[in-house]
């Protein structure tokens, strides 16, 4: 991991830095795009040459059914179900304390406007299955689309060697009441959810992570389906001082790492023995994963910055906006009024970032690439609509009506005017739109 000292740093380095831009981005949206437009003209059966040519899969059909699904999940080790179960319970707790009915408030007398919510009604659900397989983001996304009363839930996930799922995510569907699990992974899921095809039904927005063939399939269909956000490759950045663990932060780092070679680890620290320290536990750590290939890659993309203080380490991490944020220090409380850019925050020395991932109960679908500088997470308001409401009573009308009519002449718009106009004019007992002749 090369270092930075942020005293030296200049704007546009800075600026390069917390850049996600990756050389290929150009042929990884053409390849998108042929994917897409297959999915489109060929429908089920792009979706099976794609399995066959990605996969290396041979499907009968392309969805597990619910008997199919139960008899999977039946295999599960009793230690693994267990800790579904609770991680499933943290999860829904946060998540259904989420859920809020707004008050009716009276602007003025007489004029009463409020929100209600709306679940959306078809929803799609991408669950990676690539290098790793994720039955918690099975949890994260089901449960508050559940919760949020989403009539119908299509989940997709990449099918295994045998053309089947694996027993974590067959599980999570038989928990969650999910009776069909499509076999489609990829752009082409993607595609499939935005579409809709002779199987896979049309959704209204579509959740998940993935890796960059997903993420840009779902920025290209951003003015056809709704997207949770663009969630690409996994990152954290920590900011450390000398009350942190190096060997701590090492284990953080590392955890991110081993996602995937273009996820990104990022260390701010204030402690230059810090640094050195941790860069050696790295080093001790990787090479007893079973995925270090994969992390030591990630590593070698990766950076460490050296800063004055923890004000100057916050400074950069809110230009970088990191999916996840871990502030491994004892002095974290006077940072969080600071932290205006992150996705997820995870505070002191016992807080790794696998509690968020797993079963705290926050959900570990967040925006990465910068984008936490304007989306949030995902969370059981992802789901729903807000829709707004406004009644006036005759009172109200006349309190409010003087106003819309002069604004309206003001914008040029005589038909705006004219519809609080003739109401008006009834209510007075004239009755006509331009003589008032008539009454009510």
């Amino acid at each position: 991991m090369k270092i930075y000292n942020y005293t030296d740093l200049s704007k546009s380095k800075i600026e390069e830095l917390c850049s996600r831009q990756i050389e290929d981005d150009k042929l990884i949206e053409e390849r998108v795009a042929d994917i897409i437009n297959t999915v489109k003209k060929d429908g089920d059966q792009a979706l099976f040459n794609f399995a066959k040519a990605f996969d290396k899969v041979d499907l009968a059909q392309l969805f597990l059914d619910a008997e199919e699904l139960k008899a999977i999940a039946s295999t599960i080790p009793a230690a693994a179900k267990k800790a579904i179960d609770t991680a499933y319970q943290n999860i829904k707790t946060f998540h259904q304390s989420q859920l809020k009915t707004e008050g009716r408030i009276e602007t003025m007398p007489g004029v009463v406007c409020w929100r209600e919510s709306r679940a959306i009604e078809k929803v799609g659900l991408y669950i990676p299955g690539g290098t790793a397989v994720l039955p918690s983001t099975f949890l994260m996304l089901a449960t508050p689309a559940i919760i949020a009363g989403c009539k119908e839930i299509v989940v997709c996930s990449p099918p295994q060697s045998d053309g089947k799922t694996n027993c974590y995510l067959a599980y999570c569907a038989v928990l969650l009441g999910i009776e069909k699990v499509f076999l489609i992974g990829g752009a082409q899921a993607v595609a499939a959810m935005a579409f809709g095809t002779e199987s896979v039904p049309q959704v209204y927005k579509i959740f998940g992570p993935g890796n960059r063939y997903v993420t840009t399939a779902k920025t290209m269909f951003q003015n056809k389906v709704a997207i949770d956000m663009p969630a690409g490759p996994s990152e954290v950045l920590v900011i450390a001082d000398d009350t942190a663990n190096p060997s701590f932060i090492a284990a953080d780092l590392l955890a991110q790492a081993e996602h995937g070679t273009d996820s990104q680890a990022i260390l701010v620290a204030t402690s230059e023995q810090i640094i050195a320290e941790t860069l050696k536990e790295i080093e001790k750590q990787l090479i007893m994963l079973p995925r270090k290939d994969i992390a030591a890659k990630a590593i070698a993309n990766s950076y460490v910055v050296l800063s004055d203080d923890l004000e100057q380490a916050m400074q950069f991490s809110n230009e970088y906006a990191p999916e996840h944020l871990i502030l491994a220090t004892e002095r974290f409380q006077s940072l969080i009024p600071l932290i205006i850019n992150a996705g997820s925050v995870f505070l002191g020395n016992h807080t790794p970032e696998s509690v968020g991932d797993y079963a705290s109960g926050t959900n570990h679908t967040l925006p990465t690439s910068g984008f936490a500088k304007a989306y949030s997470g995902v969370s059981t308001d992802a789901f729903l609509k807000k829709i707004t409401f406004q009644h006036l009573s005759r009172e109200g009308l006349n309190n409010i009506g003087n106003t819309v009519e002069i604004l309206a002449a003001a914008e040029g718009l005589d038909a705006h005017k004219n519809a609080v106009s003739i109401r008006l004019s009834f209510e007075s007992g004239v009755g006509s739109l331009e003589s008032g002749d008539e009454t009510a």
